[in-house]
């Protein structure tokens, strides 16, 4: 299915629910992605409370920098690297903050133990494009929940519980509590069916999805505009020194990128499909993400062209359905991609995204591609990604 309007009202469908990650189920089994109807609603609601307006200002605007600073000065000084495991480190903290998992050594040693985990949460989401031996993959990812449960997760689970149990003996302020998914749930466990097995998986996607896709859409983006702007110093002179067109080439390149290229659902009941087709109850559905985010009918007879200035008729995504619709939009958009700027947004108050903000850094700092080491695409799965992408920084 690659028509833009009728991937749309796929995704909004209610009789459909989750079915991307049925391979992934070690990780993904039970976690607020998978989950459909009131169970899903629930949970959402809860983890809502943290992903609100205020929460991206704030680690927008106060948090996220002094973070982008110490990975991206470090990266300097070495004259570039690879930009994927830049992106690794610079969105680990990020994404364990508002997870709520505790770094207390605040070591190079700790990030690198997280960064180990991460990567094996993230062969679970993608179990379902691998080309590895996938029983393989699961036990490695068993074993990597089970140390980031005994290393990292129970260690922040007894630091709010107490937190929790102060607040409630001393009637202390909210302020007293972190802000952050982990806390919410414990709060809350009277209203959700949540065991511990399920809270882990739970933690570790948020820690894993908060990175990776962001990870997915950096590289992405800067090769976009490598390209892009390739020779033209007067085009790199205005992405330096302009966040908002920064901005739309992160919105442009999700829409030609998305993280998965196709979306999966299974039908909870016989349902008729925008198409007409008939599905019935557990049949699967799968829309080309890639294809509708390109329909010509949409994004015009250049669809398939990078093209940051690109004019969208309005209700139209400058980032496609890249990000989801309906109940499985992404919790976590505005945080990654900013709030799309109105004619008369104000530059200083605006909410680029964290991609945005990581883009315009690397690009003041003069990146570059590597001349000498050619990237290379991820050889591990099925999906687009860039597996190593080395770039030069500073001076020409």
């Amino acid at each position: 299915m690659k028509d833009y309007q009728q991937a749309a009202r796929v995704l909004r469908d209610t009789n459909l629910r989750q079915g991307l990650y049925d391979e992934g189920a070690v990780l993904m089994d039970g976690v607020l992605v998978n989950l459909h109807g009131e169970k899903h609603r629930a949970r959402r609601s809860l983890e809502n409370k943290v992903f609100r307006r205020g929460f991206f200002t704030h680690y927008e605007k106060e948090v996220f920098p002094k973070t982008l600073a110490l990975t991206i000065d470090q990266f300097v000084l070495d004259g570039g690297g690879d930009l994927v495991e830049f992106g690794f480190r610079a969105l680990i903290n990020l994404t364990c903050d508002f997870a709520g998992i505790d770094r207390p050594q605040a070591s190079q040693p700790e990030t690198d133990r997280l960064l180990l985990l991460m990567r094996s949460f993230a062969l679970g989401t993608t179990l379902a494009h691998s080309k590895d031996d996938r029983d393989k993959v699961r036990q490695q990812v068993r074993h990597a929940l089970s140390a980031f449960d005994v290393e990292f997760l129970q260690p922040s689970v007894a630091r709010r519980l107490s937190l929790i149990r102060q607040l409630e003996e001393r009637s202390d302020g909210e302020n007293a509590l972190p802000r952050d998914v982990l806390t919410v749930l414990l709060r809350n466990e009277d209203q959700i069916e949540l065991d511990e097995a399920q809270l882990l998986r739970e933690m570790a996607f948020f820690v894993v999805a908060g990175a990776q896709t962001s990870i997915h859409s950096l590289v992405h983006v800067m090769h976009e505009i490598f390209v892009w702007a390739s020779g033209d110093s007067r085009t790199l002179g205005k992405l330096r020194s302009d966040p908002m067109l920064v901005q739309r080439c992160v919105h442009e390149s999700a829409r030609l990128h998305p993280s998965s290229p196709v979306a999966v659902r299974r039908a909870e009941c016989p349902i008729t499909l925008p198409t007409h087709q008939k599905v019935e109850t557990g049949e699967r559905v799968v829309v080309d993400l890639q294809g509708a985010n390109q329909d010509p009918k949409i994004f015009g007879a250049n669809a398939s062209v990078f093209d940051p200035n690109r004019q969208f008729d309005k209700g139209i995504s400058p980032y496609g359905l890249s990000f989801g619709l309906g109940m499985h939009a992404c919790i976590g958009r505005t945080l990654a991609a900013g709030v799309t700027p109105k004619p008369d947004a104000d530059p200083v108050d605006h909410q680029y995204g964290i991609i945005a903000l990581i883009a315009s850094a690397l690009l003041k700092n003069g990146a570059r591609p590597d001349p000498k080491q050619p990237a290379e695409m991820d050889a591990k799965t099925e999906r687009p990604n860039w597996g190593r992408y080395p770039i030069l920084l500073g001076p020409l």
